[in-house]
């Protein structure tokens, strides 16, 4: 795996607070990650100082193989981390035209780039009417006319209406599906979920899990049940060591898996000890559930 940015113990203080707290993790060429956590979690922060924005306190970063300067690779990076700032009397062409004269890039690119993000037909209309999803999507059209190795964007959908958010969050798709490394950051469970390949969860400047979304806990599962002989299946499930947490809400029982096992397995298994199942459903734990009890075990 070829690596596009390395982070090695990153601390950034701010006088008494600690923003960012021994941070370490590589984002490899052709994966999509989150940097996923609450405001205030240091995500903006550890974004700022790789993109050489903010001053670290300690540790460090490299671009690719190490060998080449922050000031040159960032010459190879796209990113969006503030509100989109163009012009508003001018229109989407002449602004992104500007944007190429300061990046040192042809104006032939400036069509290609306004049609991934489905623009193309109002690049004669003034940004001043453009809805915030339009320049939000105008901003990414910029950040991607250098045809950067990796394009970086911060909360790419808040404020967004839901078709805004649809929209952002299918162009981040397409850019990714053309070989485009991305890293959001984001404190939405849903995007990271439907958008991102890899995850580094933030808690308070501290990461608490890097990996990829389906690996972020090994999690089994959980079995939803109901049987007219409730307690005697409570009973047997909370000696049986295959099984962790419980919950029981009226008749309905959810019991989370500590071990691999099928829904048939379990059936035959209930039925030798005397017990029919009236319900039985096996389900995948949501990023959310994941998420809460990956910070739980950390409170």
């Amino acid at each position: 795996m070829e690596p596009i940015l390395t982070i090695n113990n990153l601390t950034k203080k701010f006088g008494y607070l600690t923003a960012v707290k021994d941070l370490s993790f590589t984002i490899n060429k052709g994966n999509v990650y989150g940097i996923l956590g609450p405001n205030g979690s240091g995500k903006s922060t550890t974004l700022g100082i790789v993109l050489n924005v903010v001053n670290k306190t300690n540790g460090d970063f490299h671009w690719f193989d190490g060998n080449t300067t922050t000031h040159d690779a960032l010459k190879q990076v796209g990113a969006i981390i503030e509100r989109p700032n163009f012009y508003p009397y001018m229109t989407a062409e002449q602004n992104l035209k500007l944007v190429c004269r300061i990046k040192g890039v042809d104006h032939s690119k400036i069509a290609e780039k306004l049609e991934i993000v489905g623009l193309l037909d109002r690049k004669d209309h003034k940004f001043k009417t453009y809805s915030l999803g339009m320049k939000q999507r105008l901003a990414i059209a910029s950040a991607l006319l250098n045809d950067p190795e990796i394009l970086i964007l911060d909360e790419p959908t808040n404020g967004l209406d839901p078709q805004g958010i649809h929209q952002i969050r299918q162009i981040i798709k397409d850019i990714a599906a053309d070989g485009t490394t991305i890293l959001l950051a984001s404190h939405l469970l849903d995007e990271v979920e439907k958008v991102c390949s890899h995850v580094v969860v933030l808690r308070k400047g501290e990461k608490l899990y890097s990996g990829r979304v389906d690996e972020m806990i090994s999690s089994h599962g959980f079995f939803e049940l109901k049987a007219e002989k409730h307690s005697e299946l409570l009973n047997v499930l909370e000696n049986n060591s295959d099984f962790g947490k419980l919950k029981v809400e009226g008749d309905l029982i959810t019991a989370f898996l500590n071990e691999p096992m099928s829904a048939p397995e379990f059936n035959k298994l209930m039925f030798e000890k005397g017990i029919v199942l009236s319900h039985l459903v096996k389900r995948k734990e949501s990023l959310e559930e994941q998420f809460l009890q990956l910070t739980d075990k950390l409170n």
